[in-house]
């Protein structure tokens, strides 16, 4: 009964995982820029990523292999969100220009720096 379940509930974790890899990758192909196509491959890659690795663990039976899952599940958590505003941060200050349709460019005016910092210029 309980292997049933636990492979059950892996298998909906893996589809859903695949569902925002897939997404991840739609999002690459479709958005028009660098910095929108970067936010697509590092948000929804790491939730499609971190919830197929939590798959894996629950439904291996050896706690070294689900030690590991986790413990990929915590290196994707940190690495990629930092790993994306770097790039961002190093595509702005290379000068590599926001799509047309770009609502606003906080680095440009300098209010980035100064969110970034914890205080709101107006």
């Amino acid at each position: 009964m309980i292997d049933a379940l636990q492979s059950t509930l892996a298998a909906i974790l893996i589809l859903l995982g695949s569902v925002f890899a897939l997404t991840a990758s739609i999002g690459l192909i479709r958005l028009p820029d660098f910095y929108t196509r970067m936010h697509a491959a590092s948000k929804a890659g790491t939730l499609g990523s971190c919830v197929m690795l939590i798959a894996l663990a629950v439904y291996t039976d050896d706690l070294a292999m689900t030690t590991r899952a986790l413990g990929g599940v915590a290196f994707f958590l940190l690495t990629a969100p930092v790993s994306a505003h770097l790039l961002a941060k190093a595509a702005h200050a290379s000068g590599l220009k926001l799509w047309s349709g770009s609502v606003a460019d906080d680095y440009a005016t300098g209010q980035g720096r100064d969110k970034m910092a914890g205080t709101d210029v107006q």
